[in-house]
């Protein structure tokens, strides 16, 4: 399925659908009293933390690492009431750490995106007079199911805007669309088709990303068994964004993935390491496989094989996030 979703997205086919229509009457009903308890998620006050992070590292004549954030709600840290919780200043302050260098932060995320807003993301991006970032992290899906936006679509625009940003000079790494079947208010049958759902679209953004020449990491199962089992503490007031444990729980499955992107990772950590079933797969089943596991990072190896691309799959060792530190503003 998540083949035949970024093969319409990337020629042009008709919508994919997720859900059988007899299933949609039942649907509409479980997201009626689903949304009466999770509420208006797209609203609320989110911290601003653009800035400067890893004021120890400053280095006369050196410009810092340019770090920036596109995506939903979940990129731009809904959810929690300090600026240091956001995932953009949990990432900022980790790759600081790793690069031994001063990190600036720009987040240009929007609560209540979907993958169709990229495109106007991407634009303030690149239209910027400061220089292109180093890196851009995009976290986005979950509206796009919760909206029952067409999957081909959903991914068409996410494959654009990281085709845009890499022919610009940008690394680019994606945390796929999250487990929506986990929300704490959502009830059977809902959370199974809303698990499958969501996990469908993971594995069609990480093809169409990986055929860019991104990166993904794999963010279904952070707000999977570790949400599930303990949902007072990783979830926020809302039940339905992250609590600043659960994105500090994001940050440090992601993080691994920027530090190697931009060549900060460790060398002997780039090699496939059997023991924690990492290797050479064709993307489609290395994207089936990333999405059934939190934290699992797809990149592109071999743009031909046996079985079309192959890709390298690979389960970091996480590395604890240090806690963000105040942000210096940006001139």
């Amino acid at each position: 399925m998540a083949r035949r979703i970024a093969a319409g997205a990337a020629y042009g086919g008709g919508g994919v659908g997720l859900v059988g229509a007899a299933a949609v009457g039942l649907l509409l009903a479980e997201v009626r009293l689903a949304r009466r308890h999770v509420g208006n998620h797209s609203g609320g006050r989110v911290p601003v933390a653009d800035g400067v992070y890893g004021h120890a590292y400053d280095i006369p004549g050196e410009p810092p690492l340019r770090l920036t954030m596109l995506g939903d709600s979940t990129a731009a840290g809904q959810g929690v009431h300090r600026a240091g919780q956001t995932p953009g200043a949990l990432l900022a302050s980790g790759l600081a750490a790793v690069a031994e260098r001063p990190v600036e932060l720009r987040n240009v995320a929007l609560p209540g995106a979907q993958s169709d807003d990229l495109d106007r993301q991407v634009a303030l991006v690149l239209s910027s007079p400061v220089p292109v970032p180093d890196i851009c992290v995009i976290m986005v899906g979950a509206n796009d199911v919760t909206h029952r936006m067409p999957p081909t679509r959903s991914v068409r625009h996410l494959s654009a805007a990281v085709r845009r940003l890499r022919t610009a000079g940008a690394e680019v790494v994606v945390g796929t669309c999250p487990d929506l079947g986990t929300i704490e208010p959502v009830q059977q049958p809902l959370r199974w088709l809303a698990r499958r759902a969501s996990r469908q679209l993971a594995a069609a953004q990480t093809i169409g990303v990986v055929e860019q020449g991104g990166r993904t990491v794999s963010l279904g199962d952070l707000l999977g068994p570790e949400f599930e089992a303990n949902p007072r503490e990783l979830f926020g007031p809302d039940n339905y964004h992250p609590s600043a444990e659960g994105y500090a729980t994001a940050a440090m499955a992601v993080l691994p993935t920027v530090c190697a992107a931009l060549g900060l990772w460790p060398a002997e950590e780039e090699r496939p390491d059997v023991s924690r079933r990492e290797g050479f797969l064709p993307v489609a089943r290395a994207a089936a496989e990333a999405a059934s596991e939190a934290g699992t990072e797809v990149t592109a190896a071999m743009p031909t094989g046996p079985r079309g691309p192959w890709a390298l799959l690979k389960r970091r060792r996480r590395r604890r996030v240090p806690e963000a530190e105040p942000a210096r503003p940006s001139l």
